[in-house]
């Protein structure tokens, strides 16, 4: 008997990668963890081949793992008007029960995730498409049954407590004493008030849950997933022209956040987000006594690159360049200095356990693997003391303080006017450029009759 148990223990070792083992081992250490968002089922996931060639202990899904409502076609003027001053119909519906239930099987069975998920522990939570409707919130009555089946997709146990409560929001703790890393996963939809009505994203008993996390055993890191952004202060800058979900639309909600944080004394806090289809690194060094990073990486297939012709594309990395969010970190080892792409990306934490004292850098990749931006520092500068020193060093510290409320006119309109700036010189041009075409057609027509 004795040496059947051991024979199947050597069998286990075997068969199963060391990722996966030392991820699955409360006490193994984590040193490399990967993150994405926005990966559209139907569409070709090449990008898995570098998440799998950075060899993560741990992936983290953070919404829109698939898209499972559906879209109407965009339409101002017919029978079912989608957008514009005569709009009739949603744009955005639901997808039956079963019809998401086939889209989570399409995204299991590609063979680069397939290949991810015998390597690494696959942890994650929703955004609004797989939740299962566009912006959607607390009001979406078929949250219970896309609850169990975005449960399925990550192979939760059946007896989780996440199958018996409301909403997706859980934590994992990693590593040996010394060298933990918590990740906490919130739920931003299932409890969500209305846009606009800066009510609560997070609803009462996820907020007593997060306060019991935040105040519980300490850890070296503390990753918190979130499916909307938290640090960015984006939408103040391209309002009116368009705006994106994020906390900062729930001012009082983020307040909160930052001041729960403050209260628990948590040292080494580190947001990471999705939904947006674009990478950033953004940064807030007035929440808390150190500063708090959010690397924002969306997504694996969706990106506001590839969503316009590739004529527009170097217009969209040009006003990316230029948008004056005063949270998003500028660095020299980010791509144009701006810390932000279009193109599609994924998240990564890597952790030197090794270094004296320990490091961390934060990064976002692209899809065949290389590094497009990254930050680099000591653990220790995410706790007050080392925080103080890097304020020391950095004259511009300062820059990441200010918030949409306090951004001046100009600004915040700066993109928009930018924009139309840049549409109208593009429209004088083809006008010009249709006219010269026009004219030299009638000269060579009057030539012609002249012969």
């Amino acid at each position: 008997m004795a040496a059947t148990f051991r024979l199947l223990i050597l069998l286990l070792v075997l068969v199963v990668p060391t990722s996966v083992r030392a991820a699955r081992d409360a006490d193994a250490v984590v040193s490399r963890i990967a993150f994405g968002s926005c990966a559209n089922q139907s569409a070709p996931q090449p990008i898995w081949d570098a998440v799998v060639a950075f060899d993560p202990q741990v992936f983290v899904w953070l919404g829109d793992n698939v898209y499972g409502d559906n879209k109407r076609p965009f339409r101002v003027f017919g029978k079912e008007r989608t957008v514009g001053p005569w709009k009739n119909v949603p744009r955005f519906y639901p997808s039956t029960e079963e019809e998401l239930r086939r889209r989570y099987q399409l995204a299991k069975a590609k063979p680069g995730y397939a290949s991810l998920r015998e390597r690494a522990q696959v942890i994650g939570t929703w955004d609004d498409h797989d939740y299962g409707l566009n912006d959607a919130g607390k009001e979406f009555s078929g949250k219970v049954f896309t609850q169990r089946l975005l449960l399925d997709f990550l192979d939760e146990a059946e007896d989780s407590k996440r199958r018996k409560q409301a909403g997706v929001y859980t934590s994992y703790m990693f590593g040996p004493e010394g060298k933990q890393v918590k990740v906490i996963l919130l739920d931003t939809r299932y409890h969500r008030d209305p846009l606009l009505s800066d009510g609560t994203i997070l609803g009462d008993p996820q907020w007593q849950w997060l306060e019991r996390e935040l105040h519980g055993p300490q850890s070296e890191i503390t990753v918190i997933g979130s499916s909307i952004q938290v640090v960015s202060n984006l939408s103040a800058t391209t309002g009116p022209l368009f705006y994106v979900e994020s906390w900062a639309r729930f001012p009082r909600e983020r307040e909160r956040l930052f001041r729960l944080i403050e209260s628990s004394k948590r040292n080494g806090v580190i947001f990471v987000s999705g939904d947006v289809h674009f990478g950033e690194i953004a940064r807030f060094d007035c929440g808390v006594q150190y500063p708090l990073y959010d690397v924002t990486s969306s997504g694996l297939t969706q990106s506001v690159d590839n969503a316009v012709p590739a004529v527009f594309q170097p217009i969209m990395r040009l006003l990316a360049v230029l948008t004056p969010t005063t949270m998003r970190v500028l660095s020299p080892n980010c791509l144009y200095k701006s810390c932000t792409t279009g193109q599609p990306n994924f998240g990564a934490i890597e952790i030197n356990w090794n270094a004296v004292p320990p490091r961390i850098k934060l990064e976002l990749r692209d899809v065949e693997g290389r590094s497009v931006h990254s930050v680099e520092f000591p653990i220790s500068e995410l706790q007050p003391s080392g925080a103080l020193a890097m304020k020391k060093q950095e004259h511009a510290f300062q820059r990441h303080c200010t918030l949409e409320t306090e951004l001046p006119w100009l600004t915040q309109y700066r993109l928009a006017l930018l924009f139309f700036g840049i549409i109208a010189v593009f429209i004088a041009a083809v006008v010009l450029l249709a006219i010269t075409c026009l004219s030299s057609i009638l000269m060579c027509s009057k030539k012609t009759k002249k012969e």
